[in-house]
């Protein structure tokens, strides 16, 4: 742990309750983005749901198109 926050840990004692709730709910929230298992929203689920039925569905362009569409703008 570094300098900088050993001295912030020491300080939270003295904040007020709404301060140090505040403070969990950001450690938390940021626990999570780090560490966390990640959880899609409904409209991202639904989004990953038709991506893949586009995929399925071959409406991806191939290497191919996509080399040819780069070798346009080079």
């Amino acid at each position: 742990m570094n300098k900088r926050l050993e001295t912030l840990l020491d300080r939270i004692s003295a904040w007020p309750d709404e301060a140090q709730a505040e403070l969990v709910e950001s450690i938390l929230r940021i626990e999570s983005k780090h560490l966390g298992v990640y959880r899609l929203s409904d409209d991202e689920r639904a989004a990953v749901r038709r991506g893949l039925e586009e995929m399925r569905a071959g409406k991806f362009a191939t290497d191919e198109e996509i080399a040819t569409v780069f070798d346009r703008y080079r």
